[in-house]
């Protein structure tokens, strides 16, 4: 029989899938949406940052719920949150119903990977905790390869509001199996297997229990934390060039190499693929680095290279004069960057113990700020500067500057222990 914290990961898997396909549609179904509601490249610019800024602004107050909550609750709630404003934004009328709609459409999926973090933290040991958490990412960079050339279709066939209802359905039934099913402890689970309980309880750092609550971990302390910084402005440089990937690549390359709809979501799922298979081997890496005694090369060493392969990626694909060299580069770009995801998350699981939710969703808040400037900075920066190469070579700099926060980070240093 299948072991039970392994149904924990397939269903933050296809949790993870779904939250980026309900994130990306949006790029996919750009053209018709900006042709109904009559937008410019800079507003719709502004609609995606919109997402990003509401997504960044309530990671660390979902992450606190998920520490108090519990993730059963927390990861039904943000689920149905969600996909009720992934159903509005059909219903969105122009400009400013769609920036409304899509802020809150962010704050809604806030919850979802600082949930997970929690889910992660009771019931994966801690030596199994580097694959899981690339695992659930590279569903993200599934979801959202599967949506750039699925959606095109889908939009084709039904209409772009017609699909965004029918993911908002889609996201109702996983957040109904979850609640059900899942428990926040697996003590708490009917039909546990004894072993693997005792497995579970004797692997991971603590065991927690509603008897023994964590007790509150303000803001503050969390801030004066230097190991946080590290974290928040590594994560903002991951996400900035991994947001690119969300938001402008499919244009871009649509526009830049005179594609298809089709032809563009082909290509444009290709570096997503990447970041799936950086997610697997760097999450492979941290567990294997983990389980030879090394805990802080475990954590540093797939960020580092993850950054390197980054920054080489993003300036290699500059002025590339086909879309197939283009492609190539910035899928080893996206590799790169997802590389850096699951030691991220270990780290924080790592320093924040009991508090892994807040902690992590602090370092995601700061993370999708890049990814809000980024849906702003790229129109911008082509409009002022005539072409995309600036946009790129920032996103090399940001890189560069996140190896040096990984050099300086210790994966010993709790925030528990911390002095306030």
């Amino acid at each position: 029989m299948l072991p039970r914290r392994y149904i924990v990961v397939v269903s933050t898997f296809l949790l993870s899938f779904l939250l980026y396909v309900d994130r990306v549609c949006i790029s996919t179904a750009k053209g018709q949406i900006v042709t109904d509601l009559g937008l410019s490249d800079a507003q719709f610019g502004w609609v995606l940052s919109a997402f990003a800024f509401g997504y960044a602004l309530f990671q660390a107050p979902a992450g606190a719920l998920a520490d108090r909550l519990g993730a059963r609750v927390l990861l039904a709630s943000v689920v149905v949150l969600w996909s009720v404003f992934t159903g509005l934004t059909a219903a969105s009328v122009g400009f400013i119903s769609l920036l409304i709609i899509r802020f809150c459409f962010g704050a809604g999926e806030a919850g979802a990977f600082p949930g997970m973090a929690r889910a992660v933290y009771s019931w994966i040991p801690t030596g199994e905790r580097g694959l899981v958490k690339g695992i659930n990412f590279s569903a993200s960079r599934l979801g959202a390869a599967i949506t750039m050339p699925l959606l095109p279709w889908m939009i084709n066939g039904m209409g772009w509001k017609a699909s965004f209802v029918l993911l908002m359905f889609i996201g109702f039934v996983w957040a109904t199996v979850w609640y059900v099913w899942f428990r926040d402890e697996p003590s708490e689970k009917k039909n546990m297997p004894q072993k693997e309980l005792e497995y579970i309880l004797s692997n991971r750092q603590s065991s927690t229990s509603k008897e023994t609550k964590p007790q509150p971990l303000p803001i503050g302390k969390i801030l004066s934390n230097n190991n946080m910084w590290f974290m928040m402005g590594q994560y903002f440089a991951s996400n900035f060039t991994f947001f690119f990937c969300l938001s402008w690549l499919f244009p871009y390359v649509r526009s830049t190499y005179n594609l298809s709809y089709t032809e563009a979501g082909f290509y444009t799922m290709i570096p997503l693929l990447g970041g799936a298979l950086g997610n697997l081997v760097s999450g492979a890496l941290v567990d294997a680095f983990y389980r030879s005694g090394k805990h802080a090369i475990s954590r540093r060493l797939p960020a580092i290279i993850g950054f390197v392969l980054a920054s080489l990626g993003l300036i290699m694909s500059v002025n590339q004069a086909d879309v197939i060299g283009a492609v190539i580069w910035l899928s080893i770009a996206i590799f790169g960057a997802d590389m850096t995801l699951s030691p991220s998350w270990s780290f924080c699981i790592d320093i924040g113990g009991s508090h892994a939710g807040k902690v992590s969703g602090t370092m995601n808040m700061a993370g999708n700020l890049g990814s809000a400037i980024v849906a702003i900075a790229f129109p911008y920066l082509f409009e002022w500067t005539g072409g995309s190469s600036a946009f790129f070579y920032v996103g090399a700099g940001l890189n560069l500057f996140a190896i040096i926060f990984w050099i300086l980070s210790n994966p010993k240093g709790k925030i528990e222990t911390a002095a306030a």
